[in-house]
């Protein structure tokens, strides 16, 4: 009869070990790798697609001279969630301060949306520190900025044609 429960032993340990493992672990969303925004922005002149793509890119001629950064920011009401006549609706966040930045980390500017949610900031290629633009060069954009408490920031790209 001893030697039975000695034989016993190492597997309830083991049992227990993993059961402490699986009760302490933290539960992660799998479709998600980040946490999720308070507001939504809509990077403006991206192509369709652009607000779930992690880095939409917005394309200016190589010879512009002004390039004019611009986005949307959306809030989600969910009132309605569950009344399938009228649904989620995106709400325009007026009066949130932006940081635009380099990915470097150069401060390109502070912008605050207006009455439809909308932020814009004129720069020069070479603000955006690109002396002599060529077809296919881009440069890294973040728009950083906090509602509600919570922290977000939203990754772009420009890119020359």
């Amino acid at each position: 009869m001893m030697k039975n429960i000695q034989s016993l032993f190492p597997s309830a340990l083991v049992m227990l070990a993993l059961t402490f493992g699986f009760v302490s672990c933290k539960e992660e969303d799998p479709f998600l790798d980040r946490d999720v925004a308070p507001v939504l922005v809509d990077i403006v002149g991206a192509p369709f697609g652009a607000p779930i793509a992690s880095e939409p890119t917005v394309t200016y001629s190589a010879t512009a001279q002004k390039l004019t950064l611009s986005a949307r920011l959306l809030e989600l009401d969910k009132t309605n969630i569950l009344d399938h006549t009228k649904g989620i609706d995106s709400i325009p966040v007026p009066n949130l301060s932006i940081k635009i930045t380099l990915r470097t980390g150069a401060v390109l500017g502070e912008v605050t949306s207006d009455a439809q949610g909308v932020v814009k900031l004129e720069k020069t290629w070479a603000d955006l520190g690109v002396a002599a633009p060529k077809a296919g060069t881009i440069t890294k954009i973040s728009w950083s900025g906090s509602h509600k408490g919570i922290a977000f920031t939203r990754f772009s790209q420009v890119q020359a044609n």
